[in-house]
């Protein structure tokens, strides 16, 4: 136990901790548990060191799994995207912000943002792409689709939350082949980690992030074989899709858009200037 219990205290050990465990930015991730665990906002942590902390044992159990490397997320239940605040869980895939290019290229890519259009997502998981999707078109609705029960729940408590429930609706599929369309936009950041290479990323991922989000099979591409038949099949003339997909992938996705009878109409770059999405549009 943290002695004395005071806010400082708290943060300090907090931090040393997660440093030796390897987590970055660790300062700042100690202030972020401790407010969550006060149920306070970060500022008050950072304000007011010499507060005492009248529950170090809350702080202490939620230090202890962000040490295990637990992501932050799945402590706190919450993450920004989109600068909308979205529920997570151990069965979600982590909002990130490198997929905050899907939305950008999508508005770039529709005619008007006034237009009401029907928008697709698959593999929605949190929701995220098409809430987000839903903020920046106000006349837009839009459907979004899981293959996991347990994972829709989560994104229809976004769209309550965020004020969308009445443009959004969910349904369990296996990506596109239960739909009919026509949809004015798809959005999609499909699972694309070769399987070999999940054993080697950061725990957060690893070990505490849904594998069927992740898992692409041996070559990553297995989601964008299975994608395209749909995707081609539901597109609105005219239309377009956005495709996240992983560093070095841009030329294998782009052939089999290319066998799906699809083109790909432009790529798109993400804030570290890596090539993230596909823009793909029919012949």
């Amino acid at each position: 136990m943290i002695h004395p219990a005071t806010i400082g205290a708290c943060v300090a050990e907090g931090a040393r901790r997660l440093a030796a465990a390897g987590v970055a930015d660790a300062r700042r991730e100690a202030r972020l548990i401790l407010a969550h665990a006060l149920g306070v906002e970060p500022v008050a942590v950072t304000g007011y060191p010499e507060r005492p902390v009248p529950d170090p044992g809350a702080f202490e159990a939620l230090l202890a799994r962000r040490e295990r490397r637990e992501p932050l997320s799945h402590l706190t239940g919450r993450r920004e995207f989109w600068s909308l605040e979205f529920e997570t869980g151990a069965a979600t895939l982590d909002p990130r912000p490198d997929s905050e290019t899907i939305i950008a290229a999508a508005l770039e890519a529709v005619d008007g943002r006034t237009a009401p259009l029907s928008v697709l997502d698959l593999g929605t998981g949190t929701g995220c792409l098409l809430l987000a999707v839903l903020h920046e078109l106000p006349r837009a609705v839009g459907l979004g689709v899981d293959v996991s029960p347990e994972v829709l729940g989560v994104a229809r408590r976004n769209a309550e939350l965020l004020g969308f429930a009445s443009r959004a609706r969910f349904e369990e599929g296996n990506w596109g082949k239960s739909l009919t369309g026509p949809f004015d936009l798809i959005v999609c950041n499909p699972p694309y980690i070769p399987t070999a290479d999940i054993a080697g990323l950061e725990p957060e991922v690893a070990v505490f992030e849904p594998r069927l989000a992740l898992d692409g099979g041996p070559d990553g591409l297995d989601a964008y074989r299975a994608l395209m038949p749909d995707i081609g099949r539901l597109l609105a003339p005219g239309s377009a899709a956005v495709l996240e997909f992983g560093a070095g992938q841009r030329q294998a996705v782009a052939q089999i858009v290319a066998r799906g009878g699809l083109a790909v109409s432009g790529v798109s770059r993400d804030l570290a200037g890596r090539e993230r999405c596909l823009i793909v549009r029919k012949r």
